[in-house]
Protein backbone atom coordinates (compact mmCIF):
# COMPACT_ATOMS: atom_id res chain seq x y z
CA UNK A 1 0.00 0.00 0.00
CA UNK A 2 1.16 3.33 -0.86
CA UNK A 3 2.50 6.00 2.13
CA UNK A 4 0.80 9.27 2.00
CA UNK A 5 3.11 11.98 2.92
CA UNK A 6 0.96 13.87 5.99
CA UNK A 7 1.86 17.35 4.29
CA UNK A 8 -0.35 16.13 1.21
CA UNK A 9 -2.97 14.70 3.57
CA UNK A 10 -3.14 18.06 5.21
CA UNK A 11 -3.60 19.84 1.97
CA UNK A 12 -5.83 17.48 0.67
CA UNK A 13 -8.21 17.88 3.91
CA UNK A 14 -7.82 21.86 4.13
CA UNK A 15 -9.00 22.07 0.18
CA UNK A 16 -12.01 19.24 0.63
CA UNK A 17 -12.86 21.72 3.63
CA UNK A 18 -12.42 24.75 1.39
CA UNK A 19 -14.79 22.84 -1.17
CA UNK A 20 -17.11 22.34 1.05
CA UNK A 21 -17.77 25.98 2.24
CA UNK A 22 -17.82 26.66 -1.68
CA UNK A 23 -20.61 24.48 -1.85
CA UNK A 24 -22.77 25.92 0.85
CA UNK A 25 -23.33 29.61 -0.97
CA UNK A 26 -24.93 30.74 -2.47
CA UNK A 27 -27.11 31.76 0.67
CA UNK A 28 -30.82 31.30 0.77
CA UNK A 29 -33.16 33.37 2.85
CA UNK A 30 -33.47 30.75 5.41
CA UNK A 31 -29.37 30.68 5.56
CA UNK A 32 -29.17 34.88 5.73
CA UNK A 33 -31.60 35.04 8.63
CA UNK A 34 -30.33 32.27 10.42
CA UNK A 35 -26.98 34.29 9.89
CA UNK A 36 -28.73 37.49 10.99
CA UNK A 37 -29.83 36.04 14.06
CA UNK A 38 -26.23 34.56 14.75
CA UNK A 39 -24.36 37.83 13.81
CA UNK A 40 -26.78 39.80 16.52
CA UNK A 41 -26.44 37.21 19.11
CA UNK A 42 -22.22 37.54 18.84
CA UNK A 43 -22.76 41.46 18.83
CA UNK A 44 -23.81 41.96 22.41
CA UNK A 45 -21.99 44.15 24.18
CA UNK A 46 -20.26 41.96 26.68
CA UNK A 47 -18.35 40.35 23.34
CA UNK A 48 -16.56 43.52 22.72
CA UNK A 49 -13.11 41.62 23.13
CA UNK A 50 -14.00 38.36 22.38
CA UNK A 51 -13.11 35.88 19.76
CA UNK A 52 -15.44 33.46 18.40
CA UNK A 53 -15.19 30.02 16.79
CA UNK A 54 -17.56 27.28 15.80
CA UNK A 55 -18.75 25.32 12.54
CA UNK A 56 -21.96 23.61 12.33
CA UNK A 57 -22.41 20.76 9.72
CA UNK A 58 -24.51 17.98 8.49
CA UNK A 59 -23.35 14.89 10.65
CA UNK A 60 -23.56 12.59 7.68
CA UNK A 61 -22.74 14.70 4.41
CA UNK A 62 -20.58 17.45 5.90
CA UNK A 63 -22.38 19.99 4.39
CA UNK A 64 -21.56 22.94 6.08
CA UNK A 65 -24.40 24.84 7.90
CA UNK A 66 -22.77 28.01 9.44
CA UNK A 67 -19.10 28.28 10.37
CA UNK A 68 -16.56 31.07 11.83
CA UNK A 69 -12.56 30.93 12.14
CA UNK A 70 -13.44 27.20 12.17
CA UNK A 71 -9.82 26.92 10.97
CA UNK A 72 -8.03 28.92 13.93
CA UNK A 73 -6.97 27.62 17.58
CA UNK A 74 -8.95 28.13 20.67
CA UNK A 75 -8.47 27.30 24.26
CA UNK A 76 -10.88 24.44 24.49
CA UNK A 77 -11.03 23.58 28.51
CA UNK A 78 -13.23 20.43 29.00
CA UNK A 79 -14.12 20.28 25.46
CA UNK A 80 -10.90 18.37 25.72
CA UNK A 81 -12.11 15.93 27.44
CA UNK A 82 -14.28 14.61 23.98
CA UNK A 83 -10.64 13.57 22.92
CA UNK A 84 -9.21 12.11 25.70
CA UNK A 85 -12.49 10.06 26.17
CA UNK A 86 -12.85 8.62 22.78
CA UNK A 87 -8.94 7.84 22.36
CA UNK A 88 -9.91 5.79 25.82
CA UNK A 89 -12.42 4.00 24.46
CA UNK A 90 -10.73 3.03 21.35
CA UNK A 91 -8.49 1.41 23.63
CA UNK A 92 -10.27 0.42 26.37
CA UNK A 93 -13.32 -0.31 24.69
CA UNK A 94 -16.55 0.61 26.33
CA UNK A 95 -16.92 -3.36 27.86
CA UNK A 96 -13.88 -2.78 29.96
CA UNK A 97 -13.63 -3.78 33.47
CA UNK A 98 -11.07 -2.61 35.77
CA UNK A 99 -10.12 -5.61 38.19
CA UNK A 100 -8.74 -4.99 41.46
CA UNK A 101 -7.35 -7.97 43.51
CA UNK A 102 -5.67 -8.42 46.52
CA UNK A 103 -2.89 -11.13 47.14
CA UNK A 104 -1.29 -12.78 49.79
CA UNK A 105 2.40 -12.83 50.59
CA UNK A 106 3.16 -15.95 52.95
CA UNK A 107 1.54 -18.91 54.27
CA UNK A 108 -1.81 -19.69 56.22
CA UNK A 109 -2.61 -21.68 58.98
CA UNK A 110 -5.35 -23.73 59.92
CA UNK A 111 -6.50 -21.18 61.91
CA UNK A 112 -6.68 -18.55 59.42
CA UNK A 113 -3.24 -17.02 59.94
CA UNK A 114 -1.37 -15.24 57.71
CA UNK A 115 2.36 -15.52 58.37
CA UNK A 116 2.58 -12.49 55.82
CA UNK A 117 1.46 -9.16 53.72
CA UNK A 118 -2.00 -8.95 52.46
CA UNK A 119 -1.55 -6.41 49.17
CA UNK A 120 -3.89 -4.52 47.27
CA UNK A 121 -2.66 -4.16 43.21
CA UNK A 122 -4.34 -0.72 42.16
CA UNK A 123 -5.86 -1.42 38.30
CA UNK A 124 -6.25 1.64 37.41
CA UNK A 125 -9.97 1.65 38.60
CA UNK A 126 -11.59 5.23 38.75
CA UNK A 127 -14.64 4.89 41.54
CA UNK A 128 -13.29 1.71 43.39
CA UNK A 129 -16.77 0.55 43.82
CA UNK A 130 -17.37 3.85 45.78
CA UNK A 131 -20.49 5.30 43.08
CA UNK A 132 -21.56 2.03 42.17
CA UNK A 133 -25.71 1.69 42.08
CA UNK A 134 -27.79 -1.26 42.41
CA UNK A 135 -27.89 -1.32 38.75
CA UNK A 136 -24.48 -1.57 38.36
CA UNK A 137 -23.95 1.95 37.02
CA UNK A 138 -21.74 4.90 38.14
CA UNK A 139 -23.86 7.36 40.00
CA UNK A 140 -23.32 11.25 39.09
CA UNK A 141 -24.77 14.65 40.71
CA UNK A 142 -24.77 17.44 37.77
CA UNK A 143 -22.36 19.02 39.97
CA UNK A 144 -19.72 16.66 41.05
CA UNK A 145 -18.31 17.03 44.35
CA UNK A 146 -14.63 17.43 42.76
CA UNK A 147 -15.77 21.18 42.22
CA UNK A 148 -16.99 22.00 45.23
CA UNK A 149 -14.96 24.33 46.19
CA UNK A 150 -16.00 26.49 43.58
CA UNK A 151 -19.64 26.03 43.11
CA UNK A 152 -21.96 26.25 45.63
CA UNK A 153 -24.16 23.20 43.79
CA UNK A 154 -21.60 20.67 44.45
CA UNK A 155 -23.68 17.67 46.04
CA UNK A 156 -22.54 14.07 46.83
CA UNK A 157 -23.46 11.17 45.40
CA UNK A 158 -25.95 8.98 48.17
CA UNK A 159 -23.60 5.62 47.38
CA UNK A 160 -20.86 4.92 50.65
CA UNK A 161 -17.71 5.77 48.99
CA UNK A 162 -16.21 2.84 50.49
CA UNK A 163 -18.18 0.30 48.91
CA UNK A 164 -15.81 -1.31 47.16
CA UNK A 165 -13.01 -1.26 49.90
CA UNK A 166 -15.45 -3.54 52.18
CA UNK A 167 -16.98 -5.80 49.60
CA UNK A 168 -13.06 -6.51 49.02
CA UNK A 169 -12.24 -6.94 52.97
CA UNK A 170 -15.56 -9.37 53.18
CA UNK A 171 -13.96 -11.75 50.46
CA UNK A 172 -10.86 -11.42 52.22
CA UNK A 173 -12.38 -12.85 55.34
CA UNK A 174 -14.61 -15.24 53.26
CA UNK A 175 -11.58 -16.80 52.19
CA UNK A 176 -10.42 -18.33 55.26
CA UNK A 177 -8.00 -15.67 56.58
CA UNK A 178 -8.86 -14.34 60.17
CA UNK A 179 -5.84 -12.63 61.35
CA UNK A 180 -2.84 -10.99 59.10
CA UNK A 181 0.56 -10.79 61.05
CA UNK A 182 2.56 -8.74 58.62
CA UNK A 183 1.62 -5.81 56.49
CA UNK A 184 -1.54 -4.19 54.35
CA UNK A 185 0.17 -2.83 51.47
CA UNK A 186 -1.33 -0.85 48.22
CA UNK A 187 0.82 -1.45 45.16
CA UNK A 188 -0.04 1.77 42.97
CA UNK A 189 2.83 0.98 40.58
CA UNK A 190 0.70 1.03 37.46
CA UNK A 191 1.27 3.81 36.03
CA UNK A 192 3.64 6.80 36.63
CA UNK A 193 2.25 9.30 39.27
CA UNK A 194 1.31 12.71 37.91
CA UNK A 195 -0.78 16.11 38.50
CA UNK A 196 -4.08 16.65 36.54
CA UNK A 197 -4.98 19.23 33.99
CA UNK A 198 -7.71 20.62 35.75
CA UNK A 199 -9.13 22.32 38.56
CA UNK A 200 -9.74 19.89 41.84
CA UNK A 201 -7.90 17.02 42.71
CA UNK A 202 -4.52 17.29 41.53
CA UNK A 203 -2.78 13.99 42.30
CA UNK A 204 -3.03 11.37 39.59
CA UNK A 205 -2.09 7.93 41.26
CA UNK A 206 -3.25 3.95 39.83
CA UNK A 207 -5.26 4.33 43.83
CA UNK A 208 -8.70 6.29 43.78
CA UNK A 209 -10.65 5.81 47.19
CA UNK A 210 -13.73 8.64 46.58
CA UNK A 211 -11.32 10.54 44.53
CA UNK A 212 -8.77 10.49 47.12
CA UNK A 213 -10.53 13.72 48.60
CA UNK A 214 -12.35 14.47 52.15
CA UNK A 215 -16.28 15.16 52.10
CA UNK A 216 -16.80 17.56 54.24
CA UNK A 217 -20.93 18.79 54.48
CA UNK A 218 -22.25 21.85 56.46
CA UNK A 219 -25.71 23.16 57.19
CA UNK A 220 -27.20 26.05 59.48
CA UNK A 221 -29.10 26.08 62.66
CA UNK A 222 -29.73 29.00 64.39
CA UNK A 223 -27.64 32.72 64.04
CA UNK A 224 -25.04 32.11 66.59
CA UNK A 225 -24.83 28.81 67.37
CA UNK A 226 -22.77 26.19 65.36
CA UNK A 227 -23.39 24.86 62.43
CA UNK A 228 -24.41 21.24 61.73
CA UNK A 229 -21.15 19.64 60.10
CA UNK A 230 -20.39 16.35 58.89
CA UNK A 231 -17.33 14.49 57.08
CA UNK A 232 -16.90 11.36 54.73
CA UNK A 233 -15.72 8.85 54.57
CA UNK A 234 -14.65 8.31 58.38
CA UNK A 235 -11.06 7.09 59.04
CA UNK A 236 -9.10 7.07 62.10
CA UNK A 237 -5.99 8.40 60.05
CA UNK A 238 -7.16 11.51 60.15
CA UNK A 239 -8.64 13.50 63.58
CA UNK A 240 -10.96 16.47 62.17
CA UNK A 241 -11.74 19.25 64.49
CA UNK A 242 -14.67 21.69 63.33
CA UNK A 243 -15.20 25.67 64.27
CA UNK A 244 -17.80 26.71 62.22
CA UNK A 245 -21.17 28.94 63.05
CA UNK A 246 -24.20 29.36 61.54
CA UNK A 247 -24.29 33.79 60.86
CA UNK A 248 -27.72 35.49 59.85
CA UNK A 249 -29.07 35.66 55.97
CA UNK A 250 -26.74 36.51 53.25
CA UNK A 251 -23.66 36.76 54.96
CA UNK A 252 -20.99 35.61 53.58
CA UNK A 253 -20.52 32.25 53.59
CA UNK A 254 -16.47 31.42 54.98
CA UNK A 255 -15.34 27.67 54.78
CA UNK A 256 -11.31 26.90 55.53
CA UNK A 257 -10.15 23.11 55.83
CA UNK A 258 -6.31 23.36 57.07
CA UNK A 259 -4.28 20.02 57.05
CA UNK A 260 -2.41 21.08 60.53
CA UNK A 261 -0.28 18.21 60.68
CA UNK A 262 -0.11 14.54 61.94
CA UNK A 263 -3.80 13.96 60.28
CA UNK A 264 -4.87 16.48 62.11
CA UNK A 265 -7.89 18.77 59.96
CA UNK A 266 -8.71 22.23 61.49
CA UNK A 267 -12.24 23.06 59.60
CA UNK A 268 -13.39 26.73 60.46
CA UNK A 269 -15.88 28.71 58.89
CA UNK A 270 -19.20 30.92 58.46
CA UNK A 271 -22.16 29.68 57.37
CA UNK A 272 -25.26 32.07 56.21
CA UNK A 273 -28.40 30.65 57.79
CA UNK A 274 -30.01 30.45 54.05
CA UNK A 275 -27.20 28.67 52.59
CA UNK A 276 -28.08 24.71 53.15
CA UNK A 277 -26.11 21.61 52.84
CA UNK A 278 -22.49 23.05 51.76
CA UNK A 279 -20.16 20.75 50.55
CA UNK A 280 -16.45 21.64 50.72
CA UNK A 281 -13.42 18.73 50.27
CA UNK A 282 -9.96 18.38 51.03
CA UNK A 283 -7.38 15.90 48.95
CA UNK A 284 -5.51 13.38 51.12
CA UNK A 285 -1.74 14.05 51.57
CA UNK A 286 -0.95 10.06 50.14
CA UNK A 287 -3.48 8.46 48.63
CA UNK A 288 -2.00 5.08 49.25
CA UNK A 289 -1.92 5.61 52.79
CA UNK A 290 -5.43 6.50 52.64
CA UNK A 291 -6.45 3.62 50.95
CA UNK A 292 -4.51 1.37 53.13
CA UNK A 293 -6.35 2.60 56.14
CA UNK A 294 -9.46 2.42 55.31
CA UNK A 295 -8.96 -1.09 54.01
CA UNK A 296 -6.91 -2.07 57.33
CA UNK A 297 -10.52 -0.48 59.40
CA UNK A 298 -12.59 -2.40 56.69
CA UNK A 299 -10.80 -5.80 57.62
CA UNK A 300 -11.03 -5.58 61.25
CA UNK A 301 -14.48 -4.42 60.39
CA UNK A 302 -15.29 -7.64 58.71
CA UNK A 303 -13.73 -10.17 61.28
CA UNK A 304 -9.89 -9.75 60.05
CA UNK A 305 -7.33 -9.10 63.34
CA UNK A 306 -4.71 -6.74 61.35
CA UNK A 307 -1.38 -6.22 63.40
CA UNK A 308 -0.45 -3.34 61.43
CA UNK A 309 -0.96 0.31 62.12
CA UNK A 310 -2.19 3.05 60.44
CA UNK A 311 0.10 5.36 59.25
CA UNK A 312 0.52 8.87 57.26
CA UNK A 313 2.79 7.32 54.61
CA UNK A 314 2.34 4.56 53.33
CA UNK A 315 5.24 1.52 54.35
CA UNK A 316 8.05 1.53 52.43
CA UNK A 317 8.42 -2.30 52.67
CA UNK A 318 9.27 -3.99 48.86
CA UNK A 319 6.43 -5.15 46.78
CA UNK A 320 7.04 -7.90 44.50
CA UNK A 321 7.92 -7.69 40.98
CA UNK A 322 4.58 -6.29 38.93
CA UNK A 323 4.85 -10.15 36.97
CA UNK A 324 5.42 -12.23 40.09
CA UNK A 325 2.54 -12.02 41.18
CA UNK A 326 0.99 -15.08 39.59
CA UNK A 327 3.19 -16.89 42.28
CA UNK A 328 0.74 -15.33 44.86
CA UNK A 329 -2.34 -16.29 45.99
CA UNK A 330 -5.59 -14.10 45.41
CA UNK A 331 -7.69 -14.10 48.05
CA UNK A 332 -10.19 -11.21 46.95
CA UNK A 333 -10.93 -9.54 43.75
CA UNK A 334 -12.66 -6.08 42.82
CA UNK A 335 -14.75 -6.06 39.17
CA UNK A 336 -15.73 -2.47 38.32
CA UNK A 337 -18.79 -1.73 36.13
CA UNK A 338 -17.91 -1.49 32.40
CA UNK A 339 -15.92 1.46 31.08
CA UNK A 340 -18.89 2.95 29.37
CA UNK A 341 -20.03 4.25 33.09
CA UNK A 342 -16.54 5.71 33.55
CA UNK A 343 -16.52 7.58 29.99
CA UNK A 344 -20.33 8.61 31.14
CA UNK A 345 -19.24 9.98 34.32
CA UNK A 346 -16.40 11.83 32.72
CA UNK A 347 -18.27 14.14 30.28
CA UNK A 348 -21.76 14.22 32.23
CA UNK A 349 -19.79 15.86 35.25
CA UNK A 350 -16.67 17.00 33.62
CA UNK A 351 -14.91 14.81 35.81
CA UNK A 352 -11.29 16.42 35.41
CA UNK A 353 -9.67 14.31 37.55
CA UNK A 354 -10.89 10.65 35.88
CA UNK A 355 -10.27 12.66 32.12
CA UNK A 356 -6.43 13.48 33.86
CA UNK A 357 -5.83 9.64 34.02
CA UNK A 358 -7.15 8.61 30.85
CA UNK A 359 -4.01 8.70 29.08
CA UNK A 360 -1.99 7.01 31.69
CA UNK A 361 -4.40 4.25 31.18
CA UNK A 362 -4.25 4.62 27.23
CA UNK A 363 -0.61 4.51 27.74
CA UNK A 364 -0.72 0.88 30.73
CA UNK A 365 -3.12 -0.48 27.77
CA UNK A 366 -0.03 -0.63 25.17
CA UNK A 367 2.41 -1.56 27.93
CA UNK A 368 3.79 2.20 29.08
CA UNK A 369 3.48 4.10 32.07
CA UNK A 370 3.75 7.94 31.31
CA UNK A 371 1.48 10.89 30.17
CA UNK A 372 4.00 11.48 27.48
CA UNK A 373 3.27 7.81 26.31
CA UNK A 374 -0.17 8.58 26.54
CA UNK A 375 -0.96 11.53 24.91
CA UNK A 376 1.51 10.08 22.30
CA UNK A 377 -0.89 6.90 21.95
CA UNK A 378 -4.02 9.64 21.89
CA UNK A 379 -2.24 11.65 18.96
CA UNK A 380 -1.63 7.83 16.77
CA UNK A 381 -5.50 7.53 17.61
CA UNK A 382 -6.85 10.87 15.92
CA UNK A 383 -5.11 10.72 13.15
CA UNK A 384 -5.99 6.92 12.15
CA UNK A 385 -9.63 8.70 12.74
CA UNK A 386 -9.30 11.41 10.68
CA UNK A 387 -8.44 14.29 12.54
CA UNK A 388 -5.75 17.22 10.94
CA UNK A 389 -3.53 16.42 14.30
CA UNK A 390 -0.95 19.20 12.99
CA UNK A 391 -3.18 22.28 13.76
CA UNK A 392 -4.05 21.12 17.44
CA UNK A 393 -2.13 20.91 20.78
CA UNK A 394 -2.89 19.33 23.79
CA UNK A 395 -1.13 18.82 27.27
CA UNK A 396 -2.86 16.91 29.00
CA UNK A 397 -6.62 14.57 29.10
CA UNK A 398 -8.57 17.70 31.38
CA UNK A 399 -8.53 20.52 29.37
CA UNK A 400 -6.56 22.71 31.92
CA UNK A 401 -2.85 22.61 30.44
CA UNK A 402 -1.79 25.91 29.09
CA UNK A 403 -0.74 23.95 26.08
CA UNK A 404 -4.41 22.77 24.92
CA UNK A 405 -5.39 24.76 21.92
CA UNK A 406 -8.55 22.84 19.29
CA UNK A 407 -9.90 24.28 16.19
CA UNK A 408 -13.89 24.11 15.67
CA UNK A 409 -13.02 22.15 12.08
CA UNK A 410 -10.07 19.46 14.17
CA UNK A 411 -13.13 18.93 16.63
CA UNK A 412 -15.66 18.30 14.26
CA UNK A 413 -13.62 15.69 12.43
CA UNK A 414 -13.50 13.59 15.49
CA UNK A 415 -17.03 13.95 15.98
CA UNK A 416 -18.23 12.97 12.89
CA UNK A 417 -15.66 9.88 13.11
CA UNK A 418 -16.98 9.15 16.31
CA UNK A 419 -20.36 8.52 14.49
CA UNK A 420 -19.06 6.28 12.82
CA UNK A 421 -18.35 3.97 14.85
CA UNK A 422 -20.02 0.61 16.03
CA UNK A 423 -19.30 2.05 20.01
CA UNK A 424 -20.99 5.20 18.96
CA UNK A 425 -24.10 4.67 21.12
CA UNK A 426 -21.36 4.85 24.25
CA UNK A 427 -19.85 7.90 23.45
CA UNK A 428 -23.25 9.90 22.77
CA UNK A 429 -24.95 8.47 25.97
CA UNK A 430 -22.33 10.01 27.74
CA UNK A 431 -22.59 13.38 26.65
CA UNK A 432 -24.40 15.50 28.93
CA UNK A 433 -28.23 16.91 27.01
CA UNK A 434 -28.67 20.39 27.31
CA UNK A 435 -31.11 21.21 29.58
CA UNK A 436 -31.69 18.17 30.96
CA UNK A 437 -28.41 16.56 32.79
CA UNK A 438 -24.58 17.30 33.53
CA UNK A 439 -23.05 20.21 32.93
CA UNK A 440 -26.09 21.46 30.61
CA UNK A 441 -28.70 20.60 32.77
CA UNK A 442 -29.15 24.42 33.42
CA UNK A 443 -27.69 26.03 30.34
CA UNK A 444 -30.83 26.66 29.02
CA UNK A 445 -34.34 27.67 29.94
CA UNK A 446 -36.85 25.04 31.01
CA UNK A 447 -38.56 25.97 27.59
CA UNK A 448 -36.60 26.40 24.97
CA UNK A 449 -37.48 24.77 22.26
CA UNK A 450 -33.78 22.88 22.01
CA UNK A 451 -34.02 21.40 25.68
CA UNK A 452 -33.36 17.83 24.92
CA UNK A 453 -32.26 18.21 21.35
CA UNK A 454 -28.36 18.50 22.44
CA UNK A 455 -25.70 16.05 23.38
CA UNK A 456 -22.42 18.13 23.91
CA UNK A 457 -19.29 18.51 26.40
CA UNK A 458 -19.12 21.88 27.62
CA UNK A 459 -15.96 23.80 28.88
CA UNK A 460 -15.26 26.70 31.09
CA UNK A 461 -11.90 28.16 31.84
CA UNK A 462 -11.38 30.94 34.32
CA UNK A 463 -8.38 33.22 35.83
CA UNK A 464 -7.88 35.80 38.05
CA UNK A 465 -7.65 39.10 36.77
CA UNK A 466 -5.59 40.82 39.63
CA UNK A 467 -5.84 44.29 37.89
CA UNK A 468 -9.49 44.70 39.01
CA UNK A 469 -9.77 41.70 41.36
CA UNK A 470 -12.22 39.90 38.69
CA UNK A 471 -12.22 37.12 36.29
CA UNK A 472 -11.22 36.74 32.81
CA UNK A 473 -13.22 33.81 30.99
CA UNK A 474 -10.12 32.05 28.90
CA UNK A 475 -13.19 30.13 27.03
CA UNK A 476 -16.56 28.93 27.18
CA UNK A 477 -17.24 26.03 24.54
CA UNK A 478 -19.30 23.47 23.62
CA UNK A 479 -18.99 21.25 21.10
CA UNK A 480 -21.34 17.89 20.23
CA UNK A 481 -24.50 16.84 18.51
CA UNK A 482 -27.77 18.81 17.43
CA UNK A 483 -31.03 18.00 16.00
CA UNK A 484 -32.72 21.04 14.29
CA UNK A 485 -36.46 21.17 14.43
CA UNK A 486 -36.75 19.55 11.16
CA UNK A 487 -34.72 16.32 11.98
CA UNK A 488 -31.27 17.38 10.41
CA UNK A 489 -28.60 16.02 12.69
CA UNK A 490 -25.46 18.07 12.82
CA UNK A 491 -22.09 18.19 14.24
CA UNK A 492 -20.38 21.07 16.18
CA UNK A 493 -18.41 22.84 18.22
CA UNK A 494 -18.13 26.59 19.06
CA UNK A 495 -16.06 28.16 21.24
CA UNK A 496 -15.70 32.17 22.24
CA UNK A 497 -12.53 33.11 24.26
CA UNK A 498 -11.42 36.39 26.03
CA UNK A 499 -14.47 37.58 28.04
CA UNK A 500 -14.26 40.21 31.05
CA UNK A 501 -16.45 39.06 34.05
CA UNK A 502 -17.62 42.07 34.46
CA UNK A 503 -21.24 43.74 34.69
CA UNK A 504 -22.95 40.69 36.10
CA UNK A 505 -21.32 38.45 33.48
CA UNK A 506 -20.68 35.30 34.46
CA UNK A 507 -19.64 32.03 33.04
CA UNK A 508 -23.25 30.65 34.11
CA UNK A 509 -24.37 33.37 31.20
CA UNK A 510 -21.92 32.62 28.83
CA UNK A 511 -23.06 29.19 29.04
CA UNK A 512 -26.64 30.32 28.17
CA UNK A 513 -24.94 32.33 25.54
CA UNK A 514 -24.05 28.91 23.76
CA UNK A 515 -27.28 27.73 24.55
CA UNK A 516 -28.99 30.32 22.80
CA UNK A 517 -26.46 29.61 19.84
CA UNK A 518 -27.68 26.12 19.61
CA UNK A 519 -31.16 26.84 20.12
CA UNK A 520 -31.07 29.78 17.32
CA UNK A 521 -29.70 27.05 14.89
CA UNK A 522 -31.72 24.34 15.96
CA UNK A 523 -35.01 26.78 15.07
CA UNK A 524 -33.86 28.23 12.28
CA UNK A 525 -32.32 25.46 10.19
Amino acid sequence: MALINPRLRSIARAIAFIAVLATASPRSPANDKLSQRIDEHLAQAHFKTAHWGFLFVDLKTGEVVIERNSEKLFVPASTTKLFSTAAALDALGGDHRFHTPIYRRGSIDDHGTLDGDLILVASGDLTLGGRTTEKGEIAFQDTDHIYANWSQDARLTPQDPLAGIHELAKKVAAAGIRKVKGEVLIDDRLFTHTEGSGSGPQMITPIMVNDNVLDFTFDPTEPGQPAKTAWRPHTALFKVEFDVNTVKENDPLETYIRHTGEGHIHVTGKIPANKSHVVRIAEVPDAAAFARAVLIESLRKHGVEVAAELAQKHPTKSLPDRDKYHDLAKVAELVSPPFAENAKLVLKVSHNLHASALPLLVAVKHGKQTIADGMKLERAFLAKSGVDVDTISFGGGAGGARADYITPAATVQLLRHMAGRPDFFVYEHALPILGVDGTLAKAIGANSPVKGHVQAKTGTLTWDNLLFERGLCTSKAIAGYLTTAKGQRLAFAAFVNGVHMKDGITTTRLGGDLGKLCEIIHTER
